[in-house]
C-alpha cells in the first residue's frame, strides 16, 4: 500500500523536461507549441552545455483545458523531431519512493519528518531493511510499511531478487539509500539506473572504507562533507545531485566530527531527493543539471 503525506492546495500545473542534442529553436518552438494549445508558462529554466552540446530544459506550466494525457500526444511529435529524452507529468502526480536503511537511522528519520512535513511531495512506499525494525526505535514508522529482508555474502542474490520484486510490486520510481550499508550488486544498479540515490559520508572524493570521519581526524582535515549521488556499477562514481560541507578546527573530536557528518548528510541527501520528485535533476552523461528552486 502506498501512504500519502498531507499536500498543498490543490494545483493543475504540468512539469515538463527535456534534454536533447543543442539546435537553435528548441526554446521558441516548445513556448510556441504551449501557447498555441492554450496553456500558460508559469516557470522556465534552461542550460545550454557547452562542452556536450547537449541542451536541457525545465517548464512548469498551466495546461488549461487539455488533460495530462492530450498533452503527451500534443507533445510527442515535437520530442521524435529533436530526439529528445522527456517527462511530462501533473505536478500533483507523486513520485512513489522506497527507503532502505541499515542500522544508522539519522538520514531515515529525516526523510521521514519531512514528508510528515509535506516538504517531500512524494509516497513511501516502503522502508526496507537487512535490520528487524526493532533497530530503528527512534524512528516514527508508525502507518509505513516495513519489511525486512536480511542479507549475508551467500544470500545477497536471493535477497536482492526479492528487493527489486518488492520494487515492481509497489511500483516503485526512487529507491534511495538513507546509509544503507549494503553494496548493489552491478545488475541491481542497472536495473536501478537514475532512479537509486545514495548519501556518501564525505565530500567525494575521500576517505573511503570503515571509520571515515576517524580518518579524517587523524588526517587534520578542515572541512567534511557528505556527496549524494545516483548508483551505478561504480562504487561511489555515480552522477552527483548535491553536495555541502562544513569546517571544522584541530578542537573537534572523532564525536564532534560524526555528529556534524550526520547533520550535513541529513541536508544533503534530503534536498536531493526533493529536487528528484520534483523533477529538478536531468542526467548529463556522468553528471547532472539540477534547475534548484
Amino acid at each position: 500500500m502506498t501512504l500519502r503525506a498531507p499536500g498543498g492546495k490543490p494545483t493543475r500545473e504540468m512539469i515538463l523536461t527535456l534534454s536533447c542534442d543543442d539546435r537553435p529553436g528548441i526554446v521558441a518552438r516548445v513556448s510556441a507549441l504551449l501557447f498555441e494549445r492554450g496553456a500558460n508558462i508559469l516557470d522556465a529554466q534552461q542550460y545550454d552545455d557547452q562542452e556536450t552540446g547537449r541542451f536541457f530544459m525545465r517548464v512548469v506550466f498551466d495546461p488549461g483545458d487539455s488533460a495530462p494525457e492530450v498533452w503527451r500526444a500534443v507533445f510527442e511529435p515535437l520530442a521524435v523531431e529533436y530526439a529528445m529524452t522527456w517527462t511530462l507529468r501533473g505536478s500533483r502526480e507523486r513520485r512513489k519512493v522506497m527507503i532502505l536503511a541499515s542500522q544508522t537511522d539519522h538520514c531515515l528519520a529525516d526523510l521521514i519528518w519531512r514528508w510528515r512535513q509535506g516538504e517531500l511531495p512524494m509516497d513511501i512506499t516502503a522502508v526496507v531493511s537487512n535490520h528487524p525494525a526493532t533497530t530503528f526505535p527512534h524512528t516514527d514508522l508508525q502507518g509505513i510499511a516495513f519489511r525486512h529482508l536480511p542479507v549475508t555474502a551467500e544470500t545477497k542474490p536471493q535477497q536482492e531478487a526479492a528487493l527489486w520484486a518488492l520494487v515492481q510490486e509497489t511500483g516503485t520510481e526512487l529507491v534511495v539509500l538513507a546509509r544503507y550499508m549494503q553494496v548493489l550488486s552491478d545488475d541491481l544498479s542497472t536495473k536501478l539506473a537514475g532512479r537509486c540515490i545514495n548519501i556518501h559520508h564525505s565530500f567525494l572524493p575521500g576517505f573511503k572504507g570503515a571509520r571515515p570521519y576517524h580518518q579524517a581526524h587523524a588526517r587534520g582535515v578542515k572541512v567534511i562533507g557528505a556527496t549524494a549521488h545516483y548508483v551505478t556499477a561504480d562504487l561511489d562514481e555515480g552522477p552527483i545531485i548535491e553536495q555541502d560541507v562544513e569546517r571544522i578546527s584541530h578542537r573537534d573530536t572523532p564525536a564532534n566530527l560524526i555528529r556534524k557528518g550526520r547533520d550535513i548528510e541529513r541536508r544533503v541527501l534530503a534536498r536531493a531527493v526533493r529536487w528528484h520528485v520534483e523533477d529538478r535533476v536531468l542526467l548529463n552523461g556522468r553528471k547532472t543539471v539540477v534547475f534548484t528552486d
